[in-house]
């Protein structure tokens, strides 16, 4: 169980260590291309959710974390054995990712966003994103896959009966 706590730890590190260095080498509305110009460092502040969504309600964000990161923990400790890794590497990635927002908004008010990426061919800006955000997404994509993966295994499981 350390080995899958030890991810979201590393989750935060990294997340915490790059907001850092957007901190404080960029000021806010700074761009750094990287792959022009589909990928760009650009520092950013995001007082809201995802897509600048309920700005400035960080009472709520306080509670839903608290709720969400209270939920993740439960889950991985009563189903986590019996989910298999990916389940609990989702789960961790979930973690990490809410920990690190949370720790942004009670630092500092707002969240470090940074990732700037414009999706070849459709010419979409993708809203600017951090290594939490890139984490929640991940974990719930792990989590869905997760989830279909055991209702195909229970599907099968029937059928064979």
């Amino acid at each position: 169980m350390l080995f899958y706590y030890a991810i979201a730890a590393a989750l935060v590190i990294i997340d915490q260590w790059t907001k850092w260095l957007v901190v404080r080498y960029m000021e806010v509305g700074d761009r750094i291309t990287v792959l022009d110009p589909y990928l760009a460092i650009l520092s950013h502040r995001n007082r809201g959710a995802a897509w600048g969504m309920l700005q400035g309600q960080m009472w709520l964000f306080y509670i839903v974390t608290v709720v969400v990161v209270a939920g993740i923990l439960y889950y991985f400790h009563k189903h986590g054995k019996e989910g298999g890794a990916g389940f609990r590497v989702s789960l961790m990635m979930l973690l990490g990712g809410a920990l690190g927002n949370f720790i942004d908004r009670l630092r500092m008010g707002e969240v470090v966003d940074f990732v700037d990426v414009l999706v070849p061919v459709i010419g979409y800006d993708f809203p600017i994103f951090n290594v939490a955000d890139a984490a929640l997404t991940i974990g719930v994509i792990l989590l869905i896959v997760h989830m279909l993966l055991e209702e195909l295994k229970e599907k099968r499981k029937k059928k064979e009966s």
